[in-house]
């Protein structure tokens, strides 16, 4: 991957770390499905007025909005609502790597490279230390939910596979249509008009500018970018950078939110981020080591 590429994705991951942390300001005013129809409602409106349709089937449009709002988004909130933290949600959901790569292989018939295979059994054993260790920054239940999260967005990945070269910021645009009506049926349902309105009614400048940064920041340059990064690269490329989230992600929640590091938490970190290092530096190592005179 050229140089160029490498520091959009940099900068992706930079927004999707820090992003957890206002995600948890906005939870606080907001419920969860709520949070993320309006996330999809401002991904789409008023920029679908004044985009063009991308060249894409509808299904395939309707299956990334939904995927990627109801599964991953969804989820993701209602984990981060009460049991798990921000630091732990930016590191556990980075499972979506595993996920992205297994269904590569299985569908795409991507090859697994023994450095790939050695990354990320370093990576799957950070994920492993977070298991053993439940506490109050991240339950149970909080685990399960964002690794569900991390599934539905690597079923996201595989299809922004199958796309080919499309202009990926029409393509969230358009695509964050599909996600509205389900997530609205589901904040309907679970969380009840009445609570709804009261917390439109009530939130506070702050909790609308963490609504605004997730359509406009997180989801439409993020997303938009990753998706264009997914379409040239193989996907066990570019799916491990987004391992380098957990460091913002964790960084800033223990800045801004005082979230402890304590020894596990930093060791989990530790394994996960080996894990990418030998994904993403192996590669160029042997280019430099082959070009050096026997």
């Amino acid at each position: 991957m050229p140089l160029s590429h490498t520091l959009l994705a940099l900068a992706v991951v930079f927004v999707w770390g820090t992003n957890f942390v206002v995600i948890r300001w906005g939870l606080d005013g907001m419920p969860p499905f709520l949070y993320a129809t309006l996330r999809f409602v401002f991904s789409a409106l008023p920029w679908l007025l004044f985009v063009p349709r991308p060249t894409v089937p509808w299904s395939r449009m309707a299956a990334f909005g939904v995927l990627l709002g109801v599964g991953q988004f969804g989820l993701l909130f209602l984990a981060m609502r009460n049991d798990i933290s921000p630091g732990m949600a930016s590191l556990v959901v980075q499972s979506q790597v595993f996920f992205t790569i297994g269904l590569s292989l299985f569908l795409l018939r991507e090859r697994l490279r023994w450095f790939q295979g050695v990354g990320l059994t370093l990576a799957l054993a950070g994920l492993a230390v977070i298991g053993m260790n439940l506490d109050a920054s991240i339950t149970l239940i909080g685990l399960a939910l964002v690794l569900a999260a991390a599934f539905f967005w690597a079923s996201a990945n595989l299809v922004v596979k199958s796309l080919g070269a499309v202009n990926m910021l029409h393509f969230m645009v358009w695509s964050s249509v599909f996600a509205i009506p389900p997530l609205l049926a589901l904040s309907l349902w679970l969380e009840g008009p009445a609570a709804m309105a009261d917390a439109m009614r009530h939130a506070s400048a702050g909790v609308w500018l963490s609504v605004f940064w997730q359509a406009l920041g997180n989801t439409l340059f993020g997303y938009g970018v990753w998706n264009w990064l997914l379409t040239r690269h193989p996907a066990a490329t570019v799916a491990p950078l987004a391992l380098l989230v957990p460091v913002f992600g964790m960084g800033a929640s223990a800045l801004s939110l005082g979230e402890s590091l304590p020894g596990w938490k930093l060791g989990a970190a530790a394994l996960v981020l080996s894990g990418l290092a030998v994904i993403v530096l192996w590669p160029k190592l042997r280019a430099v080591f082959r070009q050096q005179p026997a």
